[in-house]
């Protein structure tokens, strides 16, 4: 089996080398292709006004100056000798849960994949506390990311259809299990603008989230983590909401 292990996070990330690890249990033809720099909100983005550049660090080990689409393009176009099994994107420094999917060029990545025909999953580790620096950990990430993945290597996956795992913020030893649970979703009024001044006098600004409560559901990914499991949550690309096209047909 051929994988490629590839984030957001840049190619030097701790949760790549984490990813790698994970993939390493499942096989030993891994590549590793990573933007050169951190790409963490990059979304499903595509690099079109100027050229990308390719690094190479060894035999399958690669970085792109680009999003994490342009990464994953870069792998299955130029560098990799061969079409993958297997995509591995993360492991993000911090949880994709929720509308994160919409953000997160974590699961952007893995959304890639899927376009691709590739079985393709998003691994994120939460963590508790807002500037965390270096002291997040990604022990429930590297004590259960294979348990987590080789169930998936034989599971049924639609066309379009792509995976996002999120690891809690708890030591490996405290996790309670894997559940499967849907998408949930956050109150909008987390964001906002922390306003600073430069030294010359002039405003900038730092988008920040405040850890404003999601909106509960049953059995969602945030449900799953907050209880201690680890979430597994199929995602889809196609993004119709069927309930409305006969309403808006009727419109015309």
């Amino acid at each position: 089996m051929r994988i490629l292990v590839t984030n957001d996070d840049g190619i030097h990330a701790r949760g790549l080398k984490v990813a790698e690890a994970i993939a390493r249990t499942l096989s030993d033809d891994v590549w590793v292709v990573a933007p050169m720099d951190e790409q963490s909100g990059a979304g499903h983005s595509l690099t079109l006004t100027r050229p990308l550049r390719l690094r190479r660090h060894d035999d399958r080990r690669f970085s792109v100056s680009g999003t994490p689409t342009d990464t994953v393009m870069m792998a299955l176009l130029e560098v990799m000798d061969g079409k993958p099994d297997l995509i591995l994107s993360g492991v993000n420094r911090g949880a994709n849960l929720g509308e994160d999917a919409t953000y997160s060029g974590t699961i952007s990545a893995a959304m890639e994949g899927a376009l691709a025909g590739v079985r393709s999953i998003a691994l994120s580790q939460a963590y508790r506390r807002e500037g965390a620096g270096d002291d997040v950990t990604f022990d429930a990430a590297e004590s259960w990311g294979e348990r987590a993945v080789r169930p998936l290597l034989n599971a049924a996956f639609a066309p379009g259809m792509l995976i996002s795992i999120n690891f809690p913020p708890i030591p490996g030893s405290d996790v309670q299990g894997i559940r499967v649970a849907e998408q949930g979703m956050r109150d909008y009024g987390r964001a906002k603008m922390i306003k600073q001044i430069d030294p010359r006098g002039f405003p900038y600004y730092w988008l920040s989230f405040n850890g404003v409560a999601d909106i509960k559901g049953q059995d969602t990914d945030f449900d799953a983590v907050r209880a201690g499991y680890i979430s597994v949550t199929p995602l889809h690309l196609d993004l119709t909401y069927r309930d409305a096209l006969a309403q808006l047909a009727a419109s015309y």
